[in-house]
């Protein structure tokens, strides 16, 4: 007994001494600490603000069950539960938008029905501080059984809710009923306990949100428990590669799976990894994003090959008309390349991480901000379809809450230094060790390169480092690895200045930096060339094999119907002359690319037919599928080896 009892002590001590020991080059600059005035990113939250969360308030609320179900667990109104049993989930993203677009934009109406929904949340707990209106109105059901009902998924998103709010605006109400959920299942779980292995992953995210927001080191330990609890054959629901659930994480080298939930499982790996210490977790989780990145990502940044396990498949098995690339798996992407830049200060996960956002993920909304896609191709046959809602509606609120706290991915700081990882128009205060600095900065990204930023150190002069991302596309590299590559790899001619002059500066992990003294009113001037570059894949990528995509800044383009005679059935030679021009797809302002080609006709019995020169109209992918459904590629072929009208080889 006495053995035990010592064991338990040195086990308590280890983990404090781990808590304490961050492995994190830099913090994020919270999103309360972060005004956005871009051009591009306002309009994006802006539009977030007063379209899509008012879609997501009225879809939650007036046309499907998801708040009658609290009101009745409530006890406000009499029926039953309705729905799906993880629709809990949608209800709390909703919310973490909201809170996020109060912080942008105090709004006194959208804070009124926030706390409306709070307080009916709130009146559902339970006693014990669970919280799920399925098990808590379906008798028939008992809780806590089924690993796959996703009570531990919901109450993540309910923990992310609460503390988005309240940083957003100080009330703790929601925050509370989180911490008591979070109480419930320590209670419930964790060494000496009951094993679960969480159907889909988020609670593990959550908890160590908490942690960092309570100090509360029970909540990290949990989060820690739920990770290791995979690869031990605890997990009870589908196959155990599709829930990454194969083998122990330290020993896991490939993502497996659906892509969403791989994504927020590494996501918590890499929180715990930065927390305590865990340099096994960093190692792992190095190794799987390789695999990831090097083998099995979409040139967009998407990710998820099948729609039959909403997930991976095959190395360098990329489809373009079938790829799946979930929306939700994009903003999963931008989690976890956020918290591996933070862990190893790193620049290519920030070029990840930024092309997942401007391609991937910010397809996944309309340009009005009404209209979603689940999946996002890189090649249609006018087949896709922009929707309203979804029968399981992660993503529209998904994204919103992505845009909304996009303030979170700006800028970094540690004890010295500033990290400039985006380049988004935006004023912010920097904590850093020995004084706050104010930054400003201005640019019209993406689409031009040219980036100021103005510092104000609050002391009148103060030594610390700038450190300011050079992206892969301005050194040349498509991506990191060597999945995508330029055809004629070049570094551009950057350029940086502070006062109009140049200054010493040096390289490191992706960063120029600039250490000096600072004073009130330094002017810095990072010029990035705005380059069209032609891009290839590996040979490896069948679908992809004699065809181009063109990228220009962060931005991958596509051909797209309503702007050009024909989509498909083209041959586009590879030294085609390209020129930008700028446009608009419905009222969003772009930068078009206008490929001037000798192109070659193919007709529907297969003949060649040369149609002289041709002008196509290439725009941003993010903007496809505003004009109505219509024929799209992003790969355009150059020669053809194997002809097959109108499908994914032509």
């Amino acid at each position: 007994m006495k053995i035990r009892i010592l064991i338990l002590v040195l086990f308590i001590a280890v983990m404090a001494v781990q808590a304490q020991t961050s492995l994190q080059q830099y913090e994020n600059v919270d999103f309360s600490e972060v005004t956005i005035t871009d051009g591009f990113w306002k309009t994006q939250a802006d539009k977030v603000e007063s379209v899509t969360i008012p879609v997501c308030i009225h879809q939650t609320e007036s046309v499907t069950p998801r708040i009658r179900n609290f009101e009745v667990a409530a006890g406000l109104r009499k029926g039953k539960f309705e729905g799906i049993y993880y629709d809990d989930s949608d209800v709390y993203k909703a919310l973490e938008a909201i809170a996020y677009s109060l912080r942008n934009n105090a709004d006194k109406t959208l804070e009124q029905k926030a706390d409306e929904w709070i307080d009916k949340i709130s009146k559902a707990q339970q006693p014990d501080g669970y919280i799920n209106t399925y098990y808590s109105l379906t008798p028939t059901e008992t809780r806590w059984t089924d690993m796959d009902k996703h009570e531990d998924y919901c109450g993540g998103h309910l923990i992310e809710a609460g503390i988005a709010y309240f940083k957003a605006t100080g009330k703790r109400k929601l925050l509370d009923v989180g911490i008591r959920f979070a109480d419930h299942l320590d209670a419930t779980f964790g060494p000496g306990k009951r094993h679960w292995v969480p159907g889909h992953q988020e609670i593990e995210i959550a908890l160590v949100k908490l942690y960092k927001i309570t100090k509360n080191e029970k909540y990290l330990k949990l989060s820690d428990w739920f990770i290791n609890e995979r690869g031990h054959g605890f997990g009870t629901w589908k196959s155990p590669e599709y829930r990454q659930d194969l083998k122990p994480l330290t020993e896991q080298t490939k993502v497996t799976g659906h892509a969403v939930r791989a994504m927020y499982y590494y996501t918590a790996v890499a929180d715990v990894a930065a927390l305590t210490g865990n340099n096994t977790y960093v190692k792992t989780l190095k190794n799987l994003w390789e695999d990831l990145v090097h083998r099995n990502m979409y040139l967009t940044g998407g990710i998820g090959q099948s729609r039959r396990n909403e997930g991976f498949t095959a190395d360098f098995d990329l489809p373009n008309g079938s790829a799946y690339c979930e929306t939700c798996a994009s903003v999963g992407m931008v989690f976890w390349n956020q918290r591996l830049a933070k862990l190893t200060g790193e620049s290519k996960y920030i070029d990840v991480l930024e092309k997942t956002l401007y391609n991937g993920a910010l397809d996944g909304i309309s340009l009005k901000g009404d209209l979603f896609f689940y999946p996002n191709p890189l090649s249609s046959n006018a087949q896709t379809v922009r929707q309203e809602w979804f029968g399981t509606a992660c993503c529209p609120s998904n994204i919103a809450r992505l845009i909304s706290s996009l303030g979170d991915y700006i800028y970094g700081y540690s004890d010295n230094s500033v990290w400039v990882n985006l380049f988004i128009s935006s004023k912010a205060t920097v904590p850093l060790k020995s004084q706050k600095v104010k930054m400003q900065v201005e640019t019209n990204y993406p689409w031009d390169g040219n980036v100021k930023m103005t510092i104000e150190p609050e002391k009148r002069k103060q030594e610390f480092a700038l450190r300011i991302r050079i992206p892969g596309w301005v050194k040349g590299e498509a991506s990191p690895g060597d999945l995508y590559r330029f055809c004629n790899p070049q570094s551009s001619a950057w350029s940086l200045s502070v006062n109009g002059k140049h200054v010493p500066y040096y390289e490191e992990n992706g960063y120029v930096v600039v250490k000096r003294s600072w004073t009130p009113g330094d002017v810095v001037e990072f010029v990035m060339p705005m380059e069209v570059m032609k891009v290839e894949a590996r040979e490896e990528v069948k679908a992809n094999r004699n065809r181009l995509a063109y990228q220009r800044g962060p931005l991958i383009y596509c051909v797209e119907g309503p702007d050009n005679e024909q989509v498909w059935n083209l041959i586009v030679p590879r030294d085609a002359s390209i020129s930008t021009k700028a446009g608009n797809v419905l009222t969003e302002k772009i930068v078009a690319l206008d490929i001037d080609a000798k192109c070659t006709n193919i007709t529907n019995d297969g003949t060649k037919v040369e149609v002289g020169n041709k002008l196509l109209r290439a725009i941003p992918y993010y903007t496809w599928c505003n004009r109505g459904n219509a024929q799209m590629q992003v790969w355009l072929p150059y020669k053809i080896e194997t002809l097959t009208i109108n499908s994914e080889v032509q």
